[in-house]
């Protein structure tokens, strides 16, 4: 039986809806500004979104050090609305390294590991990368969705490769960045066989670990543990609280980074996606998703056109684009971690004028 780092027993985690890609906020001299990542947390989590997801490789998460990952960790799921799904994004050199955030992650509550390859990825041969998804998912205490593709990292998993790591019962999906239709369907016809449980409220929301650590879910008996893999076994829900259900889902499949293409996406079936833009810009990405999910793609396809100029916006300003951006919609952005430089009057004109219409 695999059970949490504070002995409770492994949820499969349902992966769906807009997910935020939380931003790492520093004081001017560059330290970390954890009463600015509170405020932030705390805002995003009155959002309609149902994801928040730390420390990834382009909202400089991998610029903070190991007491820094541990404290964000802390703040996150301290402060984040137990609603909220929360996955710790992991790019380490090791097995030992990405263990020892995962179980960091497990102890502040965290619901998933966000595992991409390893940054030398480039110096290992394939069956090393293998090795090193396949040890972590045996091993996490956590479950795991793989990240392929990252902009500023490289390393793509084939799909034969998605396949075969879908079929490990602690890998419960993929965020994929650049995901388009032809490989969307060719990833979830390699992985159709892959069927699990999921634990979800009675509107089909997640049911996070904070959720049924703090006795807010009633009554949904267990989730069998054959239908979970080697991931362990189901929950037994406490007796008082939000009802909940099980929802039969397959290997969930998420887009991640420019919302080019999320239309289309969203009708081929995708679960969702971490937009980058949602770091400054939750509402208007949500309200895309929310249109198709309330049967109108017309409107959904409107919506996303909404977001294409601000895209090419986060895409040329990278990171300095999206904290001001930040600053701009109501969210503590701040300047980046040097060698990343703030913007300068022209860059910053060009953040206010592409999101004047995307406020929230």
């Amino acid at each position: 039986m695999r059970l949490w780092g504070d002995g409770s027993r492994l949820v499969v985690m349902l992966i769906d809806g807009i997910h935020i890609p939380l931003t790492a906020p520093f004081t001017r001299d560059g330290r970390s500004y954890l009463h600015k990542l509170e405020y932030n947390v705390r805002r995003y989590s009155l959002t309609p979104a149902s994801g928040l997801v730390a420390l990834t490789f382009e909202t400089e998460g991998t610029s903070l050090s190991d007491a820094e990952t541990a404290e964000t960790l802390r703040v996150i799921g301290d402060v984040a609305d137990p609603a909220k799904v929360l996955v710790a994004a992991v790019a380490k050199d090791s097995v030992r390294s990405v263990l020892s955030v995962a179980e960091s992650a497990a102890q502040e509550g965290f619901d998933l590991v966000l595992l991409a390859a390893p940054p030398q990825w480039e110096s290992l041969s394939e069956q090393e990368v293998m090795v090193y998804f396949q040890t972590i998912a045996d091993r996490s205490p956590l479950p795991i969705a793989l990240s392929s593709g990252a902009r500023r990292q490289g390393y793509r998993l084939s799909v034969a490769k998605i396949a075969e790591l879908a079929r490990h019962g602690n890998v419960l999906g993929i965020y994929d960045h650049g995901l388009t239709v032809e490989r969307l369907r060719a990833i979830s016809e390699a992985s159709g066989r892959v069927r699990r449980e999921v634990l979800v409220t009675s509107v089909f929301a997640p049911v996070t670990r904070r959720m049924v650590q703090r006795g807010e879910t009633e009554e949904a008996g267990f989730v069998a543990a054959a239908s979970i893999g080697s991931a362990g076994a189901g929950i037994s829900a406490p007796k008082h609280g939000i009802k909940t259900r099980t929802k039969p889902v397959g290997f969930q499949v998420m887009a991640m980074g420019s919302s080019t293409g999320f239309a289309e996406l969203l009708r081929s079936g995708v679960a969702g996606a971490m937009l980058s833009l949602a770091a400054c810009s939750p509402q208007a990405c949500y309200e895309a998703y929310a249109a198709f999910k309330d049967g109108d793609p017309a409107l959904a396809e409107e919506k996303v056109q909404r977001l294409a100029e601000a895209d090419a916006m986060v895409e040329h300003l990278g990171i300095g684009g999206i904290k001001y951006g930040c600053d701009c919609n109501g969210y503590y952005g701040g300047e980046p971690r040097l060698p990343r430089l703030a913007l300068n009057a022209e860059g910053r004109a060009e953040v206010e004028r592409v999101l004047a219409g995307i406020r929230n």
